[in-house]
């Protein structure tokens, strides 16, 4: 069976600039970084937590969903203090955190364009804050 999800691919126009934003902003570290086709590195940024590994990387033909919105969704604790720190880290929020029902989230963008909405309740369908 299948147990978890092993990388996530975010589409990049700038490896190295990812790769700053990610470790610099985010916390993340590199777990590997080797050569893959003469245009582009193979690079695994673990985030802090650990779990799934984030690979900045554009896969031939898919160079237009670099600055799109990403079906990905980061957690944290508490998202207003985590909000407040990459804020003052530079990262750009367009939606500051907003509290519902289910929890709370906002949405970020990263050194790409991408944009990520960051939520708290780690557990699927935990409604945690």
């Amino acid at each position: 069976m299948i147990s978890r999800v092993k990388l996530v691919s975010i589409p990049v126009a700038d490896q190295a600039r990812a790769v700053r934003f990610y470790t610099e902003k985010l916390g993340c570290r590199v777990t590997s970084d080797q050569p893959y086709d003469g245009k582009q590195r193979w690079i695994e940024l673990a985030l802090p937590g650990g779990g799934t590994r984030i690979v900045p990387f554009v896969f031939e033909g898919m160079e237009d969903r670099v600055g799109t919105f990403q079906n990905v969704v980061f957690t944290a604790d508490d998202v207003e203090a985590t909000y407040r720190e990459l804020t003052a880290l530079g990262v750009e929020f367009v939606q500051p955190p907003k509290t519902e029902e289910w929890g709370t989230g906002a949405v970020f963008r990263d050194s790409e364009g991408n944009m990520f909405a960051l939520t708290s309740g780690v557990d699927a369908g935990s409604g945690g804050r």
